[in-house]
């Protein structure tokens, strides 16, 4: 079986009377993207840190890139790169210097720094850009050039710690699609992020981080089925028509001012074509069918404890007909 790029087992760390991980489990696959969510505080970044050897846990065991943390350290470094929140990026010089010295840094010869950091500069659409102190960068053009300063290096295992930050929403897709062709070239992504929207658009597994151990983990199609809440919504113009779904479906909640019917369902084409069956063979058709499948921001408040006045639904029901 092929090694994972990332496997952590009890990982535990405490400063002082708090503790901030308390035994977490995690495999990472290689060439995916990992999603840890979590509230703030929750230790995403202690764990990020751990991983990427900044600093070390208090009791657990990690392998990064097939390299044990606390044997082989230096072997792990080699194998990453890190890409923060906040930029490591020096303003005062350009954004080739920049480039330039990170391939110092990784001791490449100059020919082929200059080869490496020109690539990476093109790749990223920094090109005319690149002669230009970085202090004159905008959020997204600074971000981009963190992630090429970190690509200098070829890691196969990059941690990006809620990298999208502060962008503006054209910025944050351009990032995201930055991601997606790191992985395509074979790249192990781990991710933490506040954005669940992110979380769900890019990552083949998420693992929700709260108090200091993982309270579930899956791809987001799993996670979402362990909240309840989902339903089929059907909507009519016509009070008989309306009357008579009524009468067929028995198990549904009724709506009597707009006319609509609530059925608890977890979305699947069987229990949709089971509705319609229904309907049709009483002669009814709905006008509007509307279905809800609670979404990432369910799971996260469900698994969290968080209170959801700041819950923002990115477009909970999908229009079927």
């Amino acid at each position: 079986m092929t090694t994972p790029a990332i496997a952590a087992n009890g990982l535990r760390k405490s400063y002082g009377d708090k503790t901030v991980l308390d035994g977490v489990d995690l495999t990472v696959p290689q060439g995916t993207v990992f999603s840890l969510l979590g509230p703030n505080g929750a230790g995403k970044t202690t764990a990020v840190k751990i991983l990427s050897t900044l600093i070390t846990a208090d009791g657990g065991q990690a392998q990064v890139g097939g390299h044990d943390l606390a044997t082989d350290p230096q072997a792990v470094r080699a194998a990453i790169g890190v890409t923060g929140q906040f930029s490591a990026v020096d303003g005062l010089i350009t954004g080739e210097e920049n480039m330039l010295l990170m391939a110092d840094l990784h001791h490449l010869p100059r020919h082929q720094g200059r080869r490496v950091a020109a690539e990476l500069l093109e790749r990223f659409d920094l090109v005319e850009a690149a002669n230009k102190p970085a202090s004159t960068y905008s959020g997204g053009m600074k971000r981009r050039l963190d992630i090429a300063m970190t690509l200098v290096g070829n890691p196969r295992i990059i941690f990006l710690d809620e990298p999208t930050t502060g962008l503006d929403p054209r910025s944050r897709h351009n990032m995201w699609q930055i991601i997606r062709e790191l992985v395509t070239g074979g790249v192990t992504v781990f991710l933490t992020t506040q954005y669940l929207e992110e979380a769900d658009q890019l990552a083949d597994r998420i693992a929700v981080l709260n108090n200091g151990t993982i309270a579930a983990q899956g791809s987001a199609e799993e996670l979402k089925r362990l909240i309840p809440g989902g339903h089929v919504r059907l909507r009519f113009t016509d009070p008989a028509a309306y009357q008579g779904a009524a009468t067929v479906l028995r198990d549904a909640t009724r709506d009597d001012t707009s006319l609509a019917l609530q059925i608890p369902s977890g979305g699947s084409q069987r229990e949709l074509r089971s509705i319609l069956d229904r309907l049709d063979s009483a002669g009814i058709e709905a006008d509007e069918l509307t279905v809800h499948t609670p979404d990432l921001d369910d799971v996260f408040f469900a698994l969290t404890g968080a209170t959801q006045t700041t819950h923002q639904p990115n477009q909970p029901e999908e229009a079927v007909r």
